[in-house]
């Protein structure tokens, strides 16, 4: 695959600032992230050229000094070598292919850190977790190894799919991993869950709460991450709308987490 490097140099008052901006450029097709060097998928660069500098230019703090096309050389290698096995909790190891996360970061750390402390429930009979969105399949990963007895991991990427599935022969853990985006089409297909975890946009949670809520058996729990805490009193209203209750929320460094309960 070609690339282009976008060149942009930002100056933010707030780290939270900074998150936000490079969300958003992930949003629009950016993949991996280098100091002051965005990396984009060339045939993305082209569908939205105009959209990322319109958008550099109205962000303030932001300047977006040029963008160059790459030489052609195997990118996922290239990372590889700078990203080797990372080390987790609970001896789980994880290798990260390009940027679909490594476990590390702040919203990652707080799911792994729950799931830990819910092992008593976990380990309960047929208890069945979804993780929606489960990039390098770490939290699928460690549901399993905490004692769930079945997973479903879900990505709409499909070397996502690949990497989860590497991941848990590296761990060896049997976790079904498909692929698939929103799970509204296909929720009447799938078993009850005890638990749900979805570590992904604000947007693609709202998109899927009444489907997540579906899907929930009764008392079982939704976990939500990858956004910011500006955004929880809207995914707790749209929670409660399809009768999720709020049981608990955590913040660290903006970054936030929600648990809900299924009430009906």
């Amino acid at each position: 695959m070609r690339y282009h490097v976008l060149h942009i140099k930002t100056r933010f008052a707030e780290e939270w600032q900074k998150d936000l901006f490079e969300q958003q450029l992930f949003d629009l097709g950016v993949d991996t992230i280098d100091g002051e060097d965005y990396y984009i998928p060339s045939e993305i660069w082209t569908q939205n050229t105009d959209e990322i500098k319109v958008f550099c230019a109205a962000t303030e703090g932001v300047s977006f000094i040029q963008a160059k096309e790459c030489e052609d050389k195997n990118w996922n290698a290239a990372w590889e070598a700078d990203h080797p096995v990372q080390e987790l909790p609970l001896g789980i190891r994880i290798i990260p292919h390009c940027a679909f996360g490594a476990g590390h970061h702040e919203t990652t750390s707080m799911m792994t850190d729950a799931l830990i402390n819910h092992k008593s429930q976990i380990t309960n009979h047929n208890f069945k977790v979804l993780d929606h969105g489960t990039g390098t399949g770490v939290l699928a990963i460690f549901a399993k190894h905490l004692g769930a007895d079945y997973v479903l991991a879900l990505d709409i990427d499909d070397k996502a799919v690949s990497n989860a599935r590497e991941n848990a022969t590296l761990n060896g853990v049997d976790i079904d991993v498909r692929l698939g985006g929103n799970i509204a089409p296909f929720s009447s297909q799938l078993p009850s869950f005890n638990l749900i975890l979805a570590n992904i946009h604000r947007n693609i949670l709202l998109e899927n709460m009444e489907a997540y809520a579906t899907c929930l058996a009764h008392e079982g729990q939704l976990w939500l991450s990858g956004f910011y805490t500006a955004d929880a009193p809207t995914l707790i209203a749209a929670g409660k709308a399809c009768g999720l209750q709020l049981l608990d929320s955590r913040s660290v460094n903006d970054w936030c987490m929600l648990k809900l309960r299924k009430i009906n």
